[in-house]
């Protein structure tokens, strides 16, 4: 079963999965009555999908580009992830929590490991587990209305989905500080100006519109070269400038023979649109 067939038929409680004609697939959590908050069973059922969907996406040598792209976002039009599910954690203990986070971050880390472009939808509230969530996307973009901020501080905790980790990367080091110790929201406005969000949307259908016309620019580019693209990125976040260009250097040549180097060469010197597989 390919990736996409596999996101055309998963059936899961908390999570509504869907791929179109273009490969471009959306993953939206679906608890609006709790304003899509990350409950232990949405962290379980995101592991178990994301696991399924690397396992097929081009992460098992088979290079299956059924999914050219994916969207995440919360069912609804007040949230897009409210933030961790705190009637839960209330009564959790220490070993409980460790293993609640444990699977949340993994869950993290394996969005960011996918192959494809991947984007968060924000609409409403991104507080919490929500801003972390969007923030182990490749980028974020929002509507005008959509809300962000870590307020854990408020009740005791500190972010334990990645926020300490990758807030600091996208808003720089005073920012992230200011907005976890003072527990702050931010408006969509403001998440754009600080680097947290790359575009904004009047409403969510432009919203969407906007995140749909980009991934659709991504699927007409070499899959495997977006794919090495974002592994070299990933590579070197942790390395220095030397280090990282030798990392830069030693991917840019391995892409040399490949069919998708081959065929985006040759169509450029042909004058002609390449070919890439669908």
């Amino acid at each position: 079963m390919s990736a996409a067939d596999f996101l055309k038929n998963a059936k899961f409680e908390t999570l509504k999965t869907a791929v179109d004609e273009l490969g471009i697939a959306t993953i939206e959590i679906n608890r609006p009555q709790a304003l899509n908050a990350l409950s232990a069973l949405v962290v379980s059922d995101l592991h178990e999908l994301l696991t399924e969907l690397s396992s097929r996406a081009g992460l098992n040598g088979e290079q299956d580009w059924s999914v050219r792209g994916l969207i995440l976002a919360g069912a609804g039009d007040k949230s897009f992830v409210a933030g961790a599910d705190i009637a839960e954690m209330r009564d959790m203990n220490e070993m409980q929590a460790l293993a609640y986070a444990g699977k949340a971050q993994e869950v993290t880390k394996l969005f960011g490991a996918l192959p494809f472009p991947t984007v968060a939808a924000v609409d409403g509230w991104a507080l919490g587990g929500g801003c972390e969530i969007a923030m182990c996307c490749d980028f974020i973009y929002a509507t005008e209305s959509a809300v962000f901020g870590q307020p854990e501080v408020g009740l005791g905790l500190i972010p334990g989905f990645g926020g300490t980790v990758r807030l600091h990367r996208f808003v720089g080091s005073a920012k992230a500080r200011e907005m976890i110790f003072t527990g702050m929201r931010i408006t969509a406005a403001e998440a754009q100006e600080a680097g947290l969000v790359t575009k904004l949307f009047a409403d969510r259908d432009a919203l969407f519109n906007g995140v749909h016309e980009t991934l659709k620019l991504a699927t007409k580019q070499s899959p495997t070269a977006i794919a090495r693209a974002k592994a070299t990125m990933a590579a070197t976040e942790s390395q220095s400038i030397s280090e990282g260009l030798t990392t830069e250097l030693s991917n840019f040549a391995a892409c040399f023979g490949t069919p998708d180097m081959v065929e985006g060469t040759s169509a450029f010197v042909a004058k002609r649109k390449p070919q890439y597989p669908a």
